[in-house]
């Protein structure tokens, strides 16, 4: 299951609206309970069981909100296994008679080091892309050494600009 960005923004924000409904109901009912209920001949027990069965079913309520949102937050994470977070990227000339560090790999891995690697080389005439398929940090496709860099880069976490020499 893949959700975009602002799919789980909506799903965030929703379980903050869910939680702070619930944190102004739990503190109404507490502000209930502060208040002594007086009768002409004191509290009666048919009122007060009443009562707790009252709070017992709200608690109950709160437990199903509490559990739902424990599984849409397991759901969030799983989703951003999958989801693009280690970026590398190596800028370098291609040639020696170009200079400017025009040309670069950037890597974009998931939590699994699954994802793809771009290369481009920028030459006076023209500039070539290249696309690579990433599983598990290799490839099936032969690797330049600045490739590799990217990749490493992105699976260690270091998330600069490296330039290659």
């Amino acid at each position: 299951m893949h959700l975009s960005n602002t799919a789980l923004s909506i799903v965030a924000v929703a379980a903050l609206v869910v939680a702070v409904l619930a944190f102004a109901y739990a503190f109404a009912l507490a502000s209930r309970l502060r208040r002594p209920i007086v009768t002409d001949d004191g509290p009666g027990e048919e009122h007060l069981g009443l009562v707790a069965e009252t709070h017992g079913r709200a608690i109950q309520r709160l437990e199903g909100a509490v559990v739902q949102l424990a599984g849409g937050e397991k759901q969030l994470g799983e989703g951003l296994r999958s989801a693009v977070r280690h970026l590398g990227l190596v800028r370098f000339d291609a040639f020696e008679d170009m200079g400017g560090r025009l040309s670069f790999s950037a890597a974009l891995l998931d939590d699994n080091g699954d994802g793809i690697v771009i290369t481009s080389i920028n030459g006076r005439q023209d500039t070539r892309c290249y696309a690579k398929r990433i599983q598990n940090g290799t490839s099936i496709h032969n690797l330049s050494d600045e490739e590799r860099q990217a990749i490493r880069e992105a699976l260690e976490g270091t998330r600069q600009i490296v330039e290659a020499s």
